[in-house]
């Protein structure tokens, strides 16, 4: 009855929010989407440091700041290598200057300056990408993030559906107990499907073998983002990032698949994407 009532409320949830978000994507100037981003990425930001720092209100507004300007810094200049590479190199120092100031347990002082460094980079980075490919992918950049979506949303649900009704071999048990080998392909499956559906339906000039390719790619590794943000939940000792999604848990716990999916999807419409 329990897993009905959550299935439930993840429709109603997907039934709110898919047609704003088309809506947002398509009729919106590209801004739009990017601030509409940046207001996902305050919410994950904030999860996140409150699980790797929840004693200290001080670094946690400290990351999410640097979060936050990670992904100004892609948005403004996210063609400039150079400032690119200015960005990663930095970001370690800034992270462990941080945790200098900010000691409190020397026990867990690294862990800390590990997670300043690493989290920024990943969420603003992950969302970011996710903001250029809209931007970037001049009239099919709607199309792109669709797809990056797509992704996303129809590998974790056929891994849901196929680890329910099919699932006996465990995944990854000491990270996420309920993931099975059944469910990883059957995401893996549905995310093809995804794929396909991009080509033949609102971007057909994503070629047909590309299409199969970025399917089984950004599907595969869609699945281990997910499976990475359940381990920094298991370690944080938390079942989810928060709960600002009604069935679904917090924001992290919605897009840690699609960062990956996002971020891969601009990777290939900037080096592989044969533009029209």
């Amino acid at each position: 009855m329990a897993a009905r009532s959550n299935l439930a409320t993840r429709l109603l949830s997907a039934l709110v929010g898919i047609p704003a978000i088309l809506a947002l994507l398509y009729l919106g100037p590209p801004w739009g989407w990017a601030l509409f981003l940046a207001v996902a990425l305050l919410v994950g930001a904030i999860e996140f440091f409150g699980m790797t720092h929840p004693e200290d209100a001080v670094s946690r507004y400290l990351g999410i700041g640097v979060t936050l300007g990670v992904m100004a810094v892609l948005w403004l200049f996210g063609t400039d290598a150079r400032v690119l590479v200015t960005l990663v190199f930095l970001l370690p120092t800034i992270a462990l200057f941080i945790t200098l100031a900010r000691l409190g347990s020397i026990e867990t002082a690294a862990l800390r300056a590990a997670a300043m460094g690493f989290g920024p980079l990943w969420l603003g980075g992950g969302l970011g990408s996710l903001a250029m490919l809209r931007r970037d992918g001049g009239d099919s950049g709607p199309g792109f993030v669709v797809l990056a979506l797509a992704l996303s949303w129809f590998s974790d649900t056929g891994a849901y559906f196929a680890g329910r009704f099919l699932g006996k071999h465990k995944l990854y048990e000491a990270v996420s107990p309920k993931k099975t080998i059944e469910g990883a392909v059957g995401g893996l499956v549905a995310a093809v499907v995804g794929a396909l559906a991009g080509h033949y339906l609102y971007l057909k000039s994503l070629p047909l073998n590309h299409a199969i390719v970025l399917g089984l790619v950004a599907g595969a590794l869609g699945q281990a983002g997910d499976l990475a943000e359940s381990m920094i939940k298991r370690s944080a000792g938390v079942k989810d990032s928060g709960g600002i999604v009604p069935g679904h848990g917090g924001i992290l716990d919605r897009v840690d698949a699609l960062m990956v999916t996002g971020t891969f999807t601009y990777i290939y419409v900037l080096f592989f994407w044969p533009r029209p």
